[in-house]
């Protein structure tokens, strides 16, 4: 995950590439670094610095790296012509390459050629089963082709080997919300809580898990999670303030008087409708009006 403070100096760099101040491969490395996917600026950078000899041989073996940045980019924005071009000369660079061979099978997928790199891909696999940027394209391929039960398949497969991808867990849980599977996505939100115990975003989608879920004890399971993120964050989430605000209602009409913790509850409650009162008085004013009616249709305006 990208930092605000990385985010910032990538958009700085892009903005002085873009406009003529130079930078165009420190940009391109960052990108690389970064793991983040800006393929037509890629492209566009990128092949400033191929078709020109003097900058190109300046790179020396980073030469090859670029050719490769810029294939990917190219299939991403379907310019095929320059992708094939890029994997050609890295094929003749490096014939016995099977990373080359990945682009080559990335190639096919980018065509449209499914059992042709369906194909590739096992054979890759049976060379190497813990070649992690295989499992990876028979996800992206099943995604590609609408084969959501093929993507769910191969992410579980993915995950039983790599178990400690947060970001495989988190696209697992996406695609079953979905298809509102929502207990299995609440498995792999529990999952990444246990290995991310301090990410906000982890905690809030598995209250909206649960609170969809519904019934007694799932809701007030949400509302500990919901809270989790107001704790996380120091009570600026808006969606768990709503959160608890929801779960304690919902709760209540579910308890009618047998929740043992009323009092509580109440006082959470009262506690996150004053925070967002709060919070709307200073950044949307003309919507007080809207929340104050909303609350009070949970019975909890303060």
């Amino acid at each position: 995950m990208v930092s605000k403070t990385e985010e910032t100096q990538l958009n700085r760099l892009e903005n002085q590439v873009d406009n003529g101040g130079g930078g165009a491969w420190e940009y391109l490395c960052l990108v690389r670094k970064l793991k983040v996917r800006r393929s037509e600026k890629v492209l566009k950078h990128g092949l400033s610095i191929l078709n020109d000899i003097k900058k190109r041989s300046s790179l020396g073996p980073d030469e090859w790296t670029l050719y490769e940045q810029v294939a990917i980019a190219a299939m991403d924005c379907q310019c095929l012509d320059v992708a094939k071009d890029c994997i050609r000369l890295l094929r003749k660079s490096f014939p016995e390459s099977k990373r080359v061979g990945r682009l080559e099978a990335m190639l096919l997928e980018a065509k449209g050629a499914w059992a042709g790199a369906e194909k590739a891909y096992s054979s890759f696999l049976e060379e190497n089963p813990l070649d992690q940027v295989i499992h990876k394209r028979r996800v992206a391929m099943a995604k590609a082709q609408g084969n959501i039960s093929g993507a769910i398949e191969w992410l579980n497969k993915y995950l039983e080997i790599f178990m400690a991808d947060h970001d495989a867990w988190r696209e697992l849980a996406e695609i079953y919300v979905s298809l509102q599977m929502y207990k299995q996505a609440a498995f792999c939100y529990e999952e990444l809580i246990l290995s991310q115990p301090t990410v906000p975003l982890h905690h809030l989608a598995y209250a909206d898990v649960l609170y969809t879920l519904g019934g007694l004890e799932n809701l007030q399971t949400a509302k500990k999670y919901y809270a989790s993120v107001i704790d996380l964050t120091g009570g600026k989430n808006i969606r768990a303030l709503f959160g608890i605000n929801l779960c304690t209602s919902a709760i209540g009409q579910l308890a009618k008087g047998r929740n043992k913790e009323d009092k509580e509850s109440a006082e959470l409650q009262s506690l996150a409708a004053t925070a967002l009162e709060k919070d709307y008085k200073q950044r949307a004013p003309d919507k007080l009006s809207l929340l104050t009616t909303a609350l009070k249709s949970l019975k909890v305006s303060s």
